[in-house]
């Protein structure tokens, strides 16, 4: 059950927020669970800055953290009248979001790793997801089709039919999973169950969230599950140039 809705638009400033808050979206006027939503805040300069950590000082105002929403709002003056006060608001805001989140998922795959929390390479990643072993996986959106198939197939093998809920993250390039991981030319990754992994996927799906509302978006959680159901027969080779 929601903690009691905060209809106001903006807040005292920041602090520790309850499980099951909500406060009021200024792009659709609907109370909202925070957990949905990203935090603004006016610097000095009275430059708009978004507060995913939610501990910047001042007065702040929450957007349901969706493209489309953030762009509307943006647009249409709604931080500027329930701030009550001019601010500049950056006009590539949405995309400045999307840089954030998918930083912030990145950042929390580095920390995965030196849990111990992350496979990497395509035979363990082949073999971790027969065994039913990891609890998501990634792999690069510049991935090779057929080393891509042959890891899904195994997903469907290993996890039967909870297949469809297995969480795939191909949002990222070889080359940004190679910074996160401290390895190079990786393709295909595992994460092992864990808190820290927990986390990878936790901000995965607030970067997901986001990007449904943008229709240039297509690697999104719904593309990863079709590919999952979707009947493809199982590759047989190596994919070139992976772990």
């Amino acid at each position: 059950m929601l903690a009691r809705p905060d209809d106001a638009e903006t807040d005292n400033g920041p602090r520790r927020t309850a499980a099951g808050a909500a406060r009021l979206c200024i792009a659709t006027r609907e109370v909202t669970p925070t957990e949905e939503m990203i935090r603004f805040v006016a610097s000095p300069d009275r430059t708009l800055v978004p507060d995913l950590k939610r501990k910047l000082p001042g007065r702040g105002v929450w957007v349901t953290a969706r493209h489309d929403l953030l762009a509307a709002a943006a647009k249409r003056g709604a931080f500027a009248r329930a701030l009550k006060a001019d601010v500049t608001v950056a006009p590539d805001l949405p995309a400045q979001v999307d840089r954030l989140l998918e930083r912030a998922v990145l950042d929390a795959l580095a920390i995965a790793r030196k849990a111990g929390q992350v496979l990497a390479g395509h035979a363990k990643v082949e073999s971790a997801a027969e065994q039913g072993e990891a609890i998501g996986f990634l792999q690069a959106s510049d991935a090779g089709a057929e080393g891509a198939r042959q890891i899904l197939a195994a997903i469907r093998r290993g996890y039967g039919g909870d297949a469809e809920n297995v969480v795939v993250i191909d949002a990222f390039t070889s080359a940004q999973l190679d910074l996160a991981l401290a390895r190079p030319n990786v393709v295909h990754a595992a994460l092992l169950a864990g808190r820290a992994s927990d986390t990878v996927v936790a901000r995965w799906r607030a970067l997901a969230r986001f990007r449904m509302g943008d229709p240039g978006r297509e690697d999104t959680i719904q593309q990863s599950q079709e590919a999952l159901g979707a009947e493809q027969a199982p590759g047989t080779g190596s994919e070139s140039g992976s772990e």
